[in-house]
């Protein structure tokens, strides 16, 4: 028999975070490596989620999603972004970011034509170019200052690129992208007819006063852009698989035909929760963003003094520090290794990427943990110091 998986996925066997994750359980290891929180999120929202599955809130719901929850995500990008949205028209409740993303490029991409997107990536994004039988074509964001190389951003675009997914703030480097780089990728996408899809799961989590720019809010970019989001990372409830796309009618719709032969629905108990929490006063965003950043510069401090130097982090729920100066050559191996011998779990930064060369001492850490956690982290950390 030959092999039963399909070419077109050759290569995306089990990951390396599902490796990661065993050797965490093995060495009873600090878990530095998955980007999930180890705490709940808001109690109202869980109290919300409660009394939906009692008062029988679970068959299925709308396939476009609940009402209260479109509402709810219009209602939010009105607020923080000045964006008009029509609830009934313009947005779609996915499972989670990463159906969105998948149902985005299955429903608007033919095979062969092009994504371009920046590298590293979260690492569905090749695995669904992949499913659409499409081609990727990766810009570099060059290590230590994680700028856009334009020549680079430029010469990706030809005659059948068909979208760019951009991510910001971006996983795994932490970058919030300018609004002139932002700018750049929308001349691009004007001047080659291509769709955006802009996953923006990390919208409100944001340090030292960067700023999350929607590139829909970019002058003759809301009628080309799907602008895709979730609350598992917003509120702690990444279980909870709930996320959305908007866009204009046309390109939802097209992301719709495709998504109801996916999962069709999903998440109905926890969607009224959701949209309760998208309402929730500014403090809770700005303070659960301070949170986070207080969290990032524990583990910060703790790599800088084991000698690991450190990527700037704008945004998001990960760290990348260079293990270089230890002496590692190769961060697989080396992150393969550490659970036993340091007692912490990271992910090598060559997992997002088609090229690993530039990025074979890279290791990509996450501080979305509690306190006490990724302070028993930081201190076992500072045993990698000469």
């Amino acid at each position: 028999m030959r092999n039963p998986l399909v070419t077109r996925m050759a290569g995306f066997g089990s990951t390396i975070f599902a490796e990661m994750t065993q050797k965490a359980l093995q060495f009873d290891a600090v878990n530095l490596g998955q980007g999930f929180p180890d705490t709940d999120g808001p109690q109202e929202l869980l109290d919300i989620a409660r009394e939906s599955i009692a008062s029988g809130l679970n068959q299925y719901s709308p396939a476009i999603g609940m009402p209260v929850l479109r509402q709810a995500v219009a209602d939010h990008q009105r607020r923080f972004y000045g964006l008009d949205v029509d609830p009934d028209t313009e947005v779609l409740v996915t499972v989670g970011a990463t159906e969105a993303i998948a149902a985005s490029i299955l429903g608007l991409v033919e095979p062969g034509e092009e994504v371009v997107t920046f590298e590293p990536f979260y690492d569905s994004y090749a695995a669904s170019i992949a499913l659409a039988g499409a081609v990727r074509r990766t810009v570099p964001l060059h290590f230590p200052d994680l700028a856009v190389d334009e020549a680079a951003l430029r010469a990706a675009f030809g005659p059948r690129t068909r979208a760019v997914l951009l991510n910001t703030p971006h996983n795994p480097t932490g970058k919030v992208f300018t609004r002139a780089e932002l700018e750049l990728v929308a001349e691009l996408a004007r001047e080659h007819d291509a769709v955006v899809i802009a996953d923006e799961v990390y919208e409100h989590l944001t340090f030292d006063g960067s700023t999350h720019v929607p590139i829909a809010t970019l002058p003759g970019m809301a009628e080309r852009t799907l602008t895709i989001s979730s609350g598992g990372k917003t509120f702690s409830l990444t279980g909870w698989k709930v996320g959305w796309v908007h866009g204009p009618a046309e390109l939802l719709a097209a992301v719709r035909a495709v998504k109801q032969f996916l999962t069709f629905v999903g998440s109905g108990p926890f969607q009224p929760a959701i949209a309760h929490g998208l309402a929730l006063p500014e403090e809770f965003f700005q303070g659960f963003a301070a949170e986070l950043q207080g969290k990032r510069d524990v583990l910060v401090e703790a790599l800088t003094g084991a000698g690991l130097p450190v990527m700037p982090c704008q945004g998001t729920y990960f760290v990348i520090a260079d293990a270089a100066p230890l002496g590692v050559t190769d961060a697989v191996e080396f992150c393969r290794n550490m659970p036993e011998q340091v007692g912490v779990v990271g992910v090598p930064v060559s997992a997002f990427c088609d090229d690993p060369e530039p990025v074979r001492t890279l290791v990509r850490f996450a501080f979305c943990k509690r306190e006490e956690v990724l302070r028993e982290g930081a201190r076992r950390l500072r045993s990698l110091a000469p």
